[in-house]
């Protein structure tokens, strides 16, 4: 990634562009611009094709991506995810083990980290909680992103808090359901039908347009920018989202766990 950032960095100068004005023409952020040129962030094939046009490169960008070697680096993913996630337009996001962590208190989230296998210090557990629920602030921004999101009710029945803790969770899930732009489904676990059984996954579209996906292992996560790659997770997701219960039952399903 720093190869490929240290690369546009010298087109663009050699093409006799500034930042702002090589992001004008490509129609992206100046920050997605810097963010490549400096390693932070991966360039995806359509920008990177975009480029070549703009900068005369004959294909040497996007030939550069597409050699890109597979990484399997949990935090440098993760972090690049979280950079998405901020900027996102939108949201599509499927869980399965956990409730999603965008809706998660402080408390659950404490409760999933100290379930990690190595364990994290106390130290650790708070660090990584309170890094969680800032992410949440996009939830409450002024141009929220569009979220959608599908949770297995295996999730629901996991109960790693205190009864009194365990209902703060779900009421927080409630209130979180009827935010603005916020849509929550619970796929029942007595269905017959489930299109998520390899895991969970996020998809994301960035201001630009494009679509990615995020999925974690147990000892790895991969952020997925290849079109058909993405294509299936989101014919995956468009399948679980007809499979789970509406957000009205979803909401009725919530009240009944909460004895309201």
């Amino acid at each position: 990634m720093k190869l490929v950032g240290k690369l546009v960095g010298l087109f663009r100068m050699t093409a006799d562009l500034t930042q702002a004005q090589l992001a004008d023409r490509a129609a992206v952020q100046l920050e997605t611009i810097a963010s490549i040129e400096q390693g932070r962030r991966a360039l995806l094939p359509d920008l990177a094709r975009r480029l070549d046009q703009l900068l005369g490169t004959k294909g040497a960008l996007e030939t550069a991506v597409d050699n890109l070697p597979e990484v399997d680096l949990i935090p440098a993913w993760a972090e690049q995810y979280m950079d998405l996630e901020r900027e996102a337009l939108a949201l599509s996001w499927y869980d399965s083990h956990v409730i999603p962590g965008l809706l998660q208190t402080e408390a659950y989230a404490k409760a999933v980290f100290r379930n990690r296998v190595p364990a994290f210090s106390d130290d650790e557990v708070a660090a990584q909680a309170t890094a969680r629920l800032e992410r949440q602030e996009i939830l409450r921004r002024s141009n929220p992103p569009t979220i959608s999101m599908v949770v297995w009710e295996a999730a629901l029945m996991l109960q790693l808090l205190p009864k009194r803790q365990y209902l703060e969770q779900l009421r927080h899930l409630h209130t979180c359901a009827l935010l603005p732009g916020v849509c929550l489904q619970i796929l029942p676990l007595v269905s017959r039908s489930h299109a998520g059984l390899d895991g969970p996954f996020t998809l994301l579209e960035t201001p630009e347009h494009q679509y990615i996906a995020y999925s974690e292992t147990q000892r790895g996560s991969q952020l997925v920018s290849d079109p058909n790659e993405v294509s299936i997770l989101s014919q995956k997701y468009a399948m679980l989202r007809a499979q789970a219960r509406s957000p009205e039952e979803t909401l009725g399903l919530l009240d009944r766990l909460l004895g309201e």
